[in-house]
């Protein structure tokens, strides 16, 4: 055979070869940018799980907050009911211990017929001291 067949035979060999290695390139292409659009729509997706993500972290961030606004409110109520009871207690106790009042006691005790010994335990008196608050409201 003669040169210019055989410059003809590799210059068709080298053409189809490019055309081989066109169209696997062609087809890798097509590939990537499948690939692309996946990565693209895993990446959409991604984003607004993040942007849910993110209103709810928002959502919570703001309910602890009032919470804690209210737990503060409580709080304050909570002190403030305190202080009133203490101050309810202590009226109680100055009440309790005031000689009217043990008298009273004793008196409307003795009438429901009640010992002077029970008297003198349930107002905290010695028998003696219950005996003569009854002797001075007899008279």
């Amino acid at each position: 055979m003669d040169w210019p067949v055989w410059i003809l035979l590799a210059s068709s060999a080298v053409e189809v070869l490019l055309a081989a290695v066109a169209i696997f390139f062609y087809l890798r292409l097509r590939q990537s940018e499948a690939l692309i659009r996946a990565l693209q729509e895993r990446q959409g997706e991604f984003m607004e799980k993040l942007a849910w993500n993110t209103r709810l972290e928002q959502e919570l961030v703001a309910s602890f907050a009032e919470r804690q606004e209210e737990l503060t409110q409580l709080d304050a109520q909570l002190a403030q009911t305190a202080t009133h009871l203490r101050r309810l207690l202590q009226e109680a106790e100055r009440y309790t211990k005031s000689p009217e009042f043990l008298r009273h006691i004793i008196v409307s005790g003795r009438r429901r017929g009640q010992s002077p010994q029970a008297l003198a335990q349930a107002t905290g008196l010695t028998v003696d001291e219950v005996e003569l608050i009854l002797e001075s409201e007899g008279r």
